[in-house]
């Protein structure tokens, strides 16, 4: 549960999908002048150098952001939120979705973020630091279901767990469930990865029949970032899906189609 660092993974494509999808919801979220709380359950360190070890050794960004930056124009909130971190902090530093939120959010809203990974966290104050957001080093699910329902009560919540825990996809349609029942106006937002194994499948179909409102589902597939990679493409569910994010998400799959002709 503790080993997880996402520092190896930032800008992959997973990240594109997931980061593109969250810029968009946020910033439609925002368009309104009522405030919105905004929460992550597995937060990570926040901001990452593509230039450093991790990202080196795995070459995962190559082949995501930095060879699809083209996607996103300068005017989509995915882009200006990346501009807005590299201009603070260096033309090599990713935001990963903590730092997407800051970019984007407003001095009204509320950010609320847990992680749980000691270095992590370290990492994670750092990067947050001057944003006013609420930091905590403790589980993601028991962080969620003590602050739900946040106030204010319009928001959204990032469920991105890394799945080292086999007993995640077991148990994230319940606390899901749980978690609207609590905060039924709340948009939540789930990714997963889609491995060889599929092991994705059974988790998607309890969410799929639990009759949750404005279900949304968006998968994409891409190929391995190394010869015997399990991970082979994405996905993100949605309840209380943000209106104009289903089009954002047919662009995004035409996109990721032409990665794998």
């Amino acid at each position: 549960m503790l080993s997880y660092q996402h520092g190896f993974h930032a800008g992959n494509l997973a990240d594109v999908q997931k980061h593109g999808l969250l810029a968009m919801a946020l910033d439609y979220m925002t368009r309104k002048d009522k405030p919105v709380s905004y929460l992550e359950t597995h937060a990570g360190r926040g901001l990452y150098d593509l230039s450093g070890d991790q990202a080196q050794k795995t070459g995962e960004a190559a082949a995501g952001i930095l060879k699809v930056a083209e996607w996103f124009g300068p005017d989509h909130p995915y882009s200006r939120a990346r501009l807005a971190v590299s201009s603070r902090h260096g033309e090599t530093i990713y935001p990963g979705s903590p730092a997407i939120a800051a970019a984007l959010l407003r001095d009204i809203d509320k950010i609320h973020l847990a992680e749980l990974h000691p270095g992590e966290f370290d990492h994670l104050k750092a990067a947050m630091r001057g944003t006013g957001a609420h930091l905590v080093r403790e589980d993601g699910f028991a962080f969620a279901q003590s602050l739900c329902p946040p106030a204010p009560r319009r928001g959204l919540i990032l469920i991105d767990p890394p799945y080292e825990i086999k007993s995640d996809y077991a148990t994230i349609p319940g606390f899901i469930a749980k978690l609207h029942r609590k905060w039924n106006v709340g948009v939540i937002a789930l990714w997963y990865p889609i491995l060889t194994t599929g092991a994705h499948s059974s988790m998607i179909r309890s969410l799929e029949t639990a009759g949750l409102p404005g279900f949304f589902r968006h998968e994409v597939r891409f190929p391995p970032a190394r010869e015997g990679h399990g991970m082979i493409g994405s996905g993100m569910v949605f309840v209380n899906v943000p209106w104009g994010l289903a089009e954002e998400a047919e662009r995004l799959s035409e996109l990721f189609v032409q990665l794998t002709q």
